[in-house]
């Protein structure tokens, strides 16, 4: 890594530290980040000149030095170090992966070592809903839905999959000619022609639950395009109700499973969702699948279908337990 690189996450960690232990000596400080006394002499100056917009007296940072030792009196809002969350750094690493086995990236080794920091760096993250331990690992299933993507592309054959499309709800048996495949938020999808719609469409890999390569070439028509994804693939229509969630920390996997529209970060772990949805019967099944931990805050409409679907399923339920004591 070049100087200019390593000295940045330096730069940025630099503050909190120094907040955490004021009047430290520059030594001291210097042999905690594995540089000479001179070269952390340097960040600090530097680090005066680093601040909020106006850049004037009361916006940069300022730091107060007593002979050899130093201490922030204005941290500029930088008094927590950078760090990533699990959902974060699994997300970073899956959409880091698949950028190596695209065709025409330049440095791969750079992009190796890059998921190697971040996977050892992962076990001191927060998880949320994600795989994190001994690295972070992209699901098995995922990882061989793309090797088989990769190879109908290469070999120019078209595909069969049964497809589980989030927004209705639904499993459905396609055939799809390949186009590319492209990463949008972290996701990995196959851009084709889907027979059975006579369009275009995005099909995101994780929700692929079958998928065998054809003997037949694909053959997108000539009018094919590619979809437009510079603002996201969810469009939902602006006529679609709109739900507010709070998802408990174990359902935060909610936002990075389904399209949202707005996160909050919230006490304890918890986030806000705003989520556009077209069929209230499948909202409501998605919170009362998430056994208590997601609660509806508006509209008021799906908050008693909840309600209202809950108690009707605890009334069965008391009748199958009376029914089977019998």
């Amino acid at each position: 890594m070049s100087a200019a690189t390593d000295r940045m996450p330096r730069l940025l960690a630099l503050v909190p530290y120094l907040l955490a232990r004021p009047g430290i000596r520059i030594d001291q400080a210097a042999q905690d980040f594995d540089v000479t006394p001179k070269q952390l002499r340097k960040d600090l100056q530097l680090l005066w000149l680093c601040g909020l917009p106006g850049y004037g007296p009361g916006d940069l940072i300022d730091l107060s030095f007593d002979g050899d030792t130093v201490s922030v009196t204005f941290d500029a809002g930088m008094r927590r170090p950078l760090r990533l969350t699990g959902g974060e750094a699994s997300a970073l690493v899956i959409a880091l992966k698949a950028l190596a086995e695209t065709p025409g990236v330049v440095d791969t080794d750079a992009v190796g070592r890059a998921i190697a920091k971040i996977e050892a760096a992962a076990g001191a993250a927060e998880p949320a809903g994600v795989v994190v331990g001994n690295g972070v690992r992209e699901h098995e299933t995922t990882a061989r839905t793309r090797e088989i993507v990769r190879e109908a592309l290469q070999f120019g054959r078209a595909v069969r999959m049964r497809y589980y499309a989030a927004s209705n709800d639904r499993i459905t048996e396609r055939t799809v000619d390949p186009m590319r495949l492209l990463i949008v938020q972290a996701h990995s999808y196959l851009e084709g022609w889907c027979r059975r719609a006579e369009d275009v469409r995005l099909f995101r890999l994780d929700r692929i639950d079958e998928l065998d390569v054809l003997d037949e070439p694909a053959a997108p028509p000539p009018h094919a395009r590619h979809s437009d994804v510079s603002d996201g693939v969810f469009s939902a229509h602006e006529s679609y109700p709109e739900a507010d969630l709070v998802l408990e920390p174990d359902a935060r996997w909610v936002a990075e499973y389904y399209p949202c529209e707005e996160l909050a970060e919230l006490e304890g772990g918890r986030l806000r969702v705003r989520m556009r949805y077209g069929d209230e019967s499948w909202m409501v099944r998605l919170v009362l699948g998430l056994g208590g931990r997601a609660t509806v805050e508006r509209p008021g409409e799906l908050a008693v279908a909840v309600r209202r679907r809950a108690a009707a399923g605890l009334a069965r339920a008391r009748h199958l337990s009376i029914t089977g004591g019998q």
